[in-house]
C-alpha cells in the first residue's frame, strides 16, 4: 500500500475551460518505468497505511467517490477478438471506499483505499505485469480539476489471479469556507483504450480459468 499525495490547486469553480471527463481519459498517459520483477510488489506490501482521519464532524459533506464504468475493468484480447482463448491480462477495480475531513478554512483531505482484482489468461506472456490506473477530481458533473496516472506493479508468482489494495491521499484546497465537498467528485478507472472501454460498456466479462478443480469459469457473463 501507498500513501500518495494528490494535491489541487483549486481558486474556485470557474473551469469552463478544463477538459470533460471524457476527454481526460482519452490522453496518454505519462511515461513511467515499467517494472513487474517484484520488488515494488514487496515493498508496497510494507509500506504504512495513511494514518486514518480524524473523526470529528465536518464542515459539510464529503465528495462522492466512485469507479467510472468504462475504466472499472480492464481486459486485454489478442487481436481484438472476444474469445476466452484471446484473454491476455485483466483486471477490475473491485470495490472503493474514503473517508475526509475538512472543519473551518482548511482544505478537504479525503483516504481512498481501492481493491483490484487482477488476473492472468491463456494469452499472457509472463508472471508480471504493469497495470496503470488513474485518479480525477472533477467539479462535480462540469469538469475536470485534475487527473493523475499510478503504476500498479503486479507478481502473481505462478497464479493466475491475486489481488492488491491500493491507498491514495488526496487534498483539495478550498476557495473559502462556504465550498463544501458536496462541490467535488472523484473518479477512479484503468487507463484502457478505447476498444477496452467499449468492451466494457457492452458488458462483456471474462475471467480466468481457475483449473480442472473450478470448471467452466471462463464464461461470458
Amino acid at each position: 500500500m501507498r500513501r500518495v499525495l494528490l494535491t489541487l490547486l483549486v481558486a474556485g469553480l470557474a473551469v469552463a475551460a478544463l477538459p470533460t471527463a471524457a476527454e481526460a481519459q482519452n490522453r496518454r498517459p505519462q511515461d513511467g518505468q515499467q517494472n513487474a520483477d517484484g520488488s515494488a510488489q514487496e515493498q508496497r506490501a510494507r509500506a504504512p497505511r495513511i494514518a486514518p482521519l480524524s473523526r470529528r464532524a465536518n464542515a459539510g459533506p464529503c465528495p462522492t467517490v466512485r469507479i467510472l464504468y468504462d475504466a472499472a475493468r480492464y481486459v486485454e484480447l489478442a487481436d481484438g477478438r472476444a474469445s476466452t482463448t484471446a484473454v491476455g491480462y485483466t483486471g477490475e477495480i473491485e470495490g472503493v471506499t474514503s473517508d475526509c475531513s475538512y472543519r473551518n478554512e482548511e482544505p478537504i483531505t479525503i483516504d481512498v483505499d481501492m481493491l483490484f482484482r487482477l488476473g492472468k489468461g491463456p494469452r499472457a506472456d509472463g508472471d508480471g505485469r504493469t497495470y496503470r490506473y488513474w485518479v480525477a477530481v472533477t467539479a462535480r458533473d462540469r469538469a475536470v480539476l485534475a487527473k493523475e496516472y499510478f503504476d500498479l506493479p503486479v507478481v502473481f508468482n505462478g497464479a493466475d489471479r491475486t489481488d492488491v489494495r491500493e491507498q491514495q491521499r488526496i487534498v483539495i484546497p478550498r476557495a473559502d469556507v462556504t465550498t463544501s465537498g458536496a462541490n467535488f467528485e472523484i473518479l477512479i478507472g484503468f487507463d484502457v483504450t478505447p476498444e477496452m472501454a467499449a468492451f466494457n460498456r457492452n458488458g462483456s466479462r471474462f475471467c480466468v480459468d481457475a483449473g480442472p478443480a473450478d470448471p467452466g469459469t471462463c464464461r461470458r457473463r
